[in-house]
C-alpha cells in the first residue's frame, strides 16, 4: 500500500496523443496573437473583443463539453493544458474562456437533459458566456455560509441576495446562483438547505453591479451580482433541492485543478522571463547566469514548475479516471502550484533587479497574477484543510469534520 493511496499504479500519467497536438495549436495562437496583445491587456484592463472571438473559433469555449452538446471533448487533462498555455502569456485570458466551466460542470453533472440543450449547447459554441455566482460577503471559503433565499411562490422561486467577486458575471447570460431554501436543522448540517438554479441575467431584479478592482488578472476583474426578487421556473432547478452544497462543493474539486494549471503558466512565463534575461544582461563583463546568484535561482524555479506540473496532470488524470482520490489530489496540486507560482514569479523578479519592478517590462505582473490563484477557487488553507480531512478519512474510514 502506498498509503494513503492503494496502488502505486495510481501515480500514473497518461496524456493522448491529440493532446499534445492540441497544445501545440494553442501554443502557436499564444505566441502570434496573444502574447503580443498582453502588455496592451495589462495597462486598459481590458481583453480585445477580436481575441475572445478568435478563442471561441478555436474551440476554446468547448473545452471539456461533450460533443453531443456541441463541445469539443476532452476531460479534465485537455482542459489544464489549455488553460496552462494561455496563461503562460495572459492569465485573465485563461479565466475569460474557461471560467464557463464553473457554470457547465455543475449544470452536465446534476442538470436535466433539456438544461443540458438549453444552456450548454449555446456556452460551448461561444453564443453564450456564463458564471458561477456563489461568493457573499459573509461567505467565500464558507458555502455553508451562504444568506442569499430562495422562497417558493406558486410554480417560482424568488431569489434575493447579493454575490460579490463573480468572475465574469459582466458577459454572462447564464448564472447559476446558490441560495437557501431551507434553514439548517442544526449546526453540524450548515450544509443542508441550500439549493442551486440557473439564472438568466435579462431577467427582471438580476443586476450585475460594479467591478471589484482587484490585484492581478487584469482583463477580468469580477463583478458584483445583485438578486432583486428574482423569479426562477421550477424547471431551472438543479436537483435535488436542499442539497446544492454537494453540488457546489463537487463543482469546485472539479475546477481547482484548472487553477492549478493556471499557476504551472504563470510559473513558465516567469521563468522563460527570467531565463532570457539572464542571458542577456550582462555585469561584470560576464552574463548574469554565469554567477550562482542567478544560475541556482533559476535551477530552482525549474525544478518546483516541473514538479508542479506533473502534480497537476496527475490530479487531472485521477479524474478523468473518476478515481475518489482525484479530489486529494486537486487539493494538494492547487496548493503547491499556485504558491510555486509566487515564489518563481517573485525570483524572476529578483533576478531582472530594478527593471523586474518596472510595469514596462512586464515581469512584475506574474506576482500579481500568482497571488490571486493562492486565494480564489478556494485559499490555499482551505485546500489543506481539504487534504487532511481525506487523509483522516482514508486511515480511520470516517469523514472528521475539522473545526
Amino acid at each position: 500500500m502506498v498509503f494513503p493511496f492503494n496502488d502505486i499504479r495510481d501515480f500514473k500519467i497518461e496524456i493522448p496523443d491529440e493532446v499534445e497536438i492540441f497544445r501545440k495549436q494553442v501554443r502557436q495562437f499564444v505566441e502570434n496573437e496573444l502574447e503580443p496583445k498582453a502588455m496592451e491587456i495589462e495597462k486598459t484592463g481590458v481583453i480585445p473583443e477580436e481575441l475572445l472571438q478568435k478563442g471561441i473559433e478555436l474551440g476554446f469555449t468547448g473545452v471539456g463539453i461533450p460533443e453531443e452538446y456541441d463541445g469539443q471533448g476532452g476531460g479534465a487533462i485537455l482542459t489544464a493544458v489549455l488553460m496552462e498555455e494561455l496563461s503562460r502569456a495572459v492569465p485573465a485570458y485563461g479565466t475569460a474562456l474557461l471560467v464557463n466551466g464553473l457554470f457547465t460542470y455543475p449544470v452536465l453533472k446534476f442538470g436535466t437533459e433539456e438544461q443540458k440543450r438549453k444552456y450548454i449547447t449555446p456556452v460551448a459554441r461561444g453564443e453564450a458566456f456564463a458564471a458561477h455566482a456563489s461568493t457573499e460577503p459573509g461567505a467565500g471559503s464558507d458555502v455553508a455560509g451562504i444568506q442569499t433565499t430562495a422562497e417558493k411562490k406558486g410554480d417560482k422561486w424568488v431569489i434575493n441576495g447579493r454575490k460579490i467577486f463573480i468572475t465574469g458575471a459582466d458577459k454572462a447570460k447564464y448564472l447559476v446562483v446558490s441560495a437557501r431554501t431551507s434553514p439548517p436543522p442544526d449546526k453540524r448540517k450548515r450544509w443542508w438547505g441550500l439549493t442551486v438554479f440557473i439564472v438568466e441575467t435579462d431577467w427582471p431584479g438580476v443586476k450585475i453591479g460594479s467591478k471589484f478592482d482587484v490585484m492581478g488578472l487584469a482583463g477580468e476583474h469580477p463583478n458584483e451580482v445583485i438578486l432583486d426578487n428574482v423569479e426562477v421556473p421550477e424547471e431551472n432547478v438543479l436537483q435535488p433541492i436542499n442539497e446544492g452544497f454537494k453540488i457546489l462543493v463537487e463543482t469546485y474539486d472539479h475546477g481547482r485543478i484548472g487553477v492549478a494549471a493556471q499557476a504551472v503558466g504563470i510559473a513558465q512565463g516567469a521563468f522563460e522571463k527570467a531565463f532570457n534575461y539572464s542571458l542577456q544582461r550582462f555585469a561584470f563583463g560576464r552574463q548574469i547566469i554565469a554567477f550562482e546568484g542567478v544560475s541556482f535561482k533559476l535551477a530552482d524555479m525549474i525544478t518546483s514548475i516541473e514538479a508542479a506540473r506533473l502534480l497537476t496532470y496527475w490530479a487531472a488524470t485521477l479524474l478523468d479516471q473518476g478515481k475518489e482520490e482525484a479530489i486529494f489530489a486537486a487539493s494538494m496540486a492547487k496548493t503547491f502550484a499556485t504558491e510555486v507560482a509566487e515564489r518563481v514569479a517573485n525570483m524572476a523578479i529578483k533576478i531582472h533587479g530594478g527593471v523586474g519592478v518596472d510595469k514596462e517590462t512586464g515581469v512584475e505582473r506574474y506576482l500579481r497574477d500568482a497571488i490571486i490563484t493562492t486565494i480564489y477557487e478556494g485559499t490555499n488553507d482551505i485546500q489543506r484543510l481539504t487534504t487532511i480531512r481525506q487523509l483522516l478519512k482514508r486511515a480511520l474510514g470516517i469523514d472528521v469534520l475539522m473545526r
